[in-house]
């Protein structure tokens, strides 16, 4: 009867043991899946001035590290506080550069995090709503990136006098919305500084060319974040 006993408890463990190996390859190949998407996502929608086809390479590393991390510690009290302890000695010496960066690589934690805990479909379904609303945004920001709004500081360092009326006259002919900013005037200098709006890259140049012939100015066109 024991003899009987012990061999059950064995083919027990065995199949259980089968089980979670099934499970396991299983998680790690959708994890691949999800953060080699996301890498693609990135790629193509990322707004990050790095090499975005270079960073997107280590989505998937991260992504089955901390799944290979998860799926360990996860049934082990000891282990987790030992990851702890390893943790608080690990230091990070790149610096993120952007918070789109930042935010991609949680992105790919995450999926890690879901996969090690075995959370297949809250991790899918998570993942497919964080793509989806990467698409949507990104498309409704094409579709409004035909507006352009930009500071433009205007500099006068010469001894004439700069004519504000005549750059306003300029510029309606070319912008579709102007505000004031600032108007500075310090001895021979004269710093002026609008808030416009163009419909579309070819105004900017014709404005640009049109500013230029105004003589002895300095100028510059700035993103308005």
């Amino acid at each position: 009867m024991q003899e009987q006993s012990f061999l059950t408890d064995l083919a027990n463990q065995f199949g259980s043991s089968e089980s979670s190996i099934v499970d396991f390859f299983i998680n790690i190949l959708i994890t691949i899946v999800l953060a080699y998407i996301m890498g693609l996502i990135y790629s193509k929608y990322g707004n990050s001035l790095s090499n975005r086809k270079k960073l997107m390479q280590t989505f998937v590393l991260i992504a089955v590290t901390v799944m290979l991390v998860i799926s360990i510690v996860k049934s082990s009290l000891a282990l987790s506080l030992g990851l702890v302890g390893a943790l608080s000695i690990v230091r990070f010496r790149t610096a993120i550069k952007e918070p789109e960066e930042l935010v991609y690589f949680f992105v790919a934690i995450a999926l890690g995090l879901g996969m090690g805990a075995n959370q297949r479909l809250v991790t899918l379904v998570g993942a497919v709503v964080i793509i989806l609303y990467i698409v949507i945004q990104n498309m409704n920001a094409v579709k409004s990136a035909v507006q352009q709004n930009l500071i433009l500081s205007i500099t006068n360092t010469t001894k004439s006098d700069l004519d504000e009326n005549k750059i306003l006259d300029l510029l309606k002919k070319h912008c579709s919305k102007i505000d004031l900013r600032r108007l500075d005037e310090t001895g021979d200098t004269t710093e002026l500084t609008l808030n416009v709006e163009f419909d579309n890259f070819e105004n900017i140049i014709n404005a640009k060319n049109e500013l230029k012939s105004l003589g002895n100015i300095q100028f510059s066109f700035l993103e308005n974040y």
